[in-house]
């Protein structure tokens, strides 16, 4: 990993992934305990992803209200 890191160009983008989207991710597998999809099937998947995702931000602004 550290020589990943020492190419030009590779450290910045790899800070970006702290401030786009893992804490998020972070977030709904440690507050939501979410940690594996229940249904099979491409398509139930997103259905789900779309709930979890959907729960999510219903209760950041819940929070934020």
């Amino acid at each position: 990993m550290r020589d990943k890191l020492k190419r030009a160009g590779r450290r910045t983008r790899y800070r970006l992934r702290k401030q786009v989207v893992e804490p998020v991710f972070g977030q709904i597998k440690q507050a939501r305990g979410f940690r594996q999809f229940l249904l099979r099937g491409i398509e139930k998947v997103k259905a789900e992803w779309a709930l979890i995702c959907t729960a999510h931000n219903l209760t950041k602004l819940a929070r934020a209200a």
